[in-house]
């Protein structure tokens, strides 16, 4: 795969699919849908569909297996995430998803997370080791571009002007802005204020 950077030397428009999860039931093991938009710069191109559980370990293959079975893995140059949590607290393995899906993957968040407070929350969870083991895995916050994230298989800095050239205005990336808004009206007839 190609790095963001040389297919903005080639003048290629960068295609990102963005992942987010909806409103859901707080209920133990509710059902979470996860919608997967792709954007071409700014411009949606296709969306992908996928059910988690709360507080689960079943996000990265939710994601993978919505993208993969889909036309746009090939098409798509990386994966962003509204996080690295969907459904409260199952927790992506930010590494394993990469090359699972031989894309960068970056968590994207709007401020840096409060590390040991979703430390201390994971620790009263089923497998705490193993979701503060993909907790970690995930590996540094930047802040960079005015962006916080983090990303496996790519520059920080390569990765900032990526989210740069797919982000309308603000500070979140289109193809996560729209996943949010489609998630609202799919559960609750109509999107919500804040993406």
């Amino acid at each position: 795969m190609k790095s963001f950077d040389e297919l903005a030397r080639r003048g290629l428009s960068l295609r990102l699919v963005g992942f987010d999860d909806g409103p859901f039931e707080r209920a133990p093991g509710a059902r979470v849908p996860v919608s997967g938009v792709v954007c071409r710069g700014v411009r949606l191109d296709g969306m992908v569909f996928g059910w988690a559980t709360r507080d689960g370990d079943d996000g990265a293959e939710v994601i993978a297996s919505a993208l993969l079975s889909s036309r746009f893995h090939a098409q798509v140059h990386g994966v962003l995430l509204d996080g690295v949590t969907v459904g409260g607290l199952n927790v992506i393995d930010l590494p394993a998803l990469a090359e699972r899906l031989d894309r960068p993957c970056v968590a994207v968040m709007r401020r840096p997370p409060d590390l040991a407070a979703m430390r201390r929350a994971l620790a009263k969870l089923p497998d705490a080791e193993g979701r503060l083991a993909r907790l970690e895995r995930a590996g540094v916050v930047h802040q960079e571009g005015g962006f916080v994230f983090q990303v496996v298989g790519e520059s920080p800095a390569a990765t900032a002007r990526a989210l740069a050239q797919v982000t309308d205005r603000g500070k979140v990336p289109e193809p996560l802005r729209l996943a949010h808004l489609i998630n609202g009206a799919l559960t609750r007839g109509e999107s919500g204020r804040r993406a």
